[in-house]
């Protein structure tokens, strides 16, 4: 009796020392602790680069400073700085230039495990995020089987500003892009530091939405992230626009624009050096209309993307892993509100040139109400539906890695409307689904579904395959047969939406490619 007593008193030492070596770990820098919530090891705030301040403001990413003591990561650090006309009370949260922390969530109950790791990337325009975001929560996701890293990156004009001066003191030449450049640290965190939470750094997926989308497209073309994630999720995202002197939609600019606005904004700001852009307080440039307006974007440098992406596919120079793509049915409704029909039509003679006859007759408006769903259609396609359709057709012609195309429906938001409700999925709708972060009082529908799409996310994130058992089948994206999956009360694969239109703007911007 004495022996097995002895047995199990040492069992439950073993067991315990196994808990707490996944809750207080060594990673880069020092020891931290993190804790537990059910089953869900959490480590907020772990910070994998130097704080870009002072002479680290528009530097890429710094090593981390080491700390002495065990650092408790059980709360979010603050978001990096930003502008938020659309959500104005994201302008009450506080922020901190101190901002390069990421978050982990792991099932692991031994630094022996080996679960695959899910990267995520917030969304924002360039211009807003966060990753304390109730939405991004990945206790859930977690829960069925992965290990969920958020990373926070520089917004705005501290994570995307050229300017001559800052090229000139750039070993490469470039400057901007220092928030795609945080995300690859981040990334780069993720493989010399996600064993000690029982993940697996050579099975990492990359996932983000709109910007974080676009980021993560980003990712798949640039050098600089070449092997530093296996797998990549985009929902309504993607950068396959042609390269513009002037950022219009659906377009990236070039260095050397970039940096002429640039040069205006520090003229605005009063910073005639380099040394006083970087005293300026971020009340400052927030108030810029730059940065108002979103203008603070990634740039095409030839170093953190080397190219029109568009063309780099076209080539094959691209980082070939499996992809999972996506769009919501109502994407543009967030950003537009009704207008004159004379006003439409001025607008779309302006934007697609000779190409707005062809314009108006896909999206016909002959009344003011009938404007907003014209632009909002419009919006969906240059922005979102169009870029994922060219990445799924680009990467099936040229790659050798499978491409997943989905079509979000459900009729939902998360967002407040400009002009009114969405009239299917909004813009970032689809978020709560796939974290299974749905609102108190959701129906039995929407919590099945969610429940699929994050089964879907995860299966993927394991296999690089999203199908699994009691699943609908979800065929590889192939051009021209009806391969898509559609996500909505049912869930069944079909022919691509909108068609006609998506052909229509890939032809409109072969056209405005060829004006460069």
């Amino acid at each position: 009796m004495k022996g097995w007593l002895l047995f199990w008193a040492g069992w439950l030492l073993v067991s315990s020392s196994f808990s707490q070596s996944i809750s207080n770990v060594v990673v880069t820098g020092g020891r931290i602790a993190g804790y537990t919530e059910d089953t869900i090891t959490i480590f907020k705030g772990i910070p994998f680069a130097a704080p870009p301040v002072g002479s680290n403001r528009w530097k890429p990413p710094q090593p981390v400073i080491p700390w002495d003591c065990v650092l408790t990561t059980d709360r979010f650090a603050l978001p990096c700085p930003q502008y938020a006309p659309i959500l104005p009370n994201v302008l009450k949260i506080s922020s901190s230039e101190d901002c390069l922390y990421l978050n982990v969530w792991t099932p692991a109950k031994s630094t022996d495990d080996r679960f695959p790791v899910m990267v995520w990337i917030y969304g924002g325009g360039f211009a807003l995020g966060s990753t304390s975001t109730p939405l991004y929560d990945g206790t859930e996701l977690a829960r069925m089987g992965v290990v969920v890293v958020s990373i926070a990156y520089r917004v705005g004009a501290l994570g995307f500003l050229s300017h001559p001066w800052l090229s000139k003191e750039s070993p490469e030449g470039v400057s901007g892009n220092y928030g795609l450049l945080d995300q690859i640290a981040g990334l780069k965190w993720v493989q010399e530091n996600i064993t000690a939470f029982g993940g697996n750094p050579q099975n990492v997926t990359v996932f983000g939405e709109s910007a974080g989308g676009i980021s993560v497209s980003m990712l798949c073309a640039s050098p600089l992230a070449k092997g530093l994630f296996q797998k990549a999720i985009c929902q309504s995202g993607g950068n396959f626009g042609p390269i513009s002197a002037k950022r219009t939609t659906g377009t990236i600019q070039n260095l050397a624009s970039a940096e002429q606005s640039g040069l205006a904004f520090s003229e605005r700001l009063g910073a005639h050096s380099l040394d006083a852009l970087r005293t300026l307080k971020p009340e400052k440039w927030r108030n810029d209309s730059l940065a108002q307006m979103g203008g603070f974007w990634p740039v095409v440098d030839g170093y953190v993307l080397p190219g029109d992406q568009y063309q780099l596919y076209q080539a094959g120079q691209y980082n070939d892993i499996p992809v999972l793509l996506g769009t919501n049915s109502d994407e543009g409704s967030l950003f537009v509100a009704a207008t004159s029909v004379q006003k439409f039509r001025a607008k779309a003679e302006e934007l697609f040139g000779p190409f707005a006859s062809k314009a108006l007759e896909l999206y016909p408006a002959n009344t003011r109400k009938q404007t907003r769903i014209a632009m909002a259609d419009i919006v969906r396609e240059t922005l979102f539906a169009w870029p994922t359709w060219a990445w799924a057709t680009l990467q099936t012609q040229t790659g050798h890695s499978p491409v997943y195309l989905y079509y979000f429906s459900y009729p939902a938001k998360i967002l407040p409307f400009l002009g009114g409700k969405p009239r299917g999925a909004g813009h970032g709708s689809d978020i709560r689904f796939v974290f299974r972060t749905l609102k108190k009082g959701a129906t039995e529908t929407e919590k099945i579904l969610s429940k699929t799409m994050a089964a879907y996310w995860t299966n993927f994130a394991k296999t690089g395959n999203p199908n699994g058992a009691e699943l609908p089948e979800w065929p590889v994206y192939q051009t021209g047969k009806p391969t898509v999956l559609y996500l909505d009360q049912s869930v069944q694969s079909g022919p691509v939406p909108n068609i006609e239109q998506l052909l229509f703007v890939e032809d409109y911007f072969n056209w405005k490619r060829g004006q460069q």
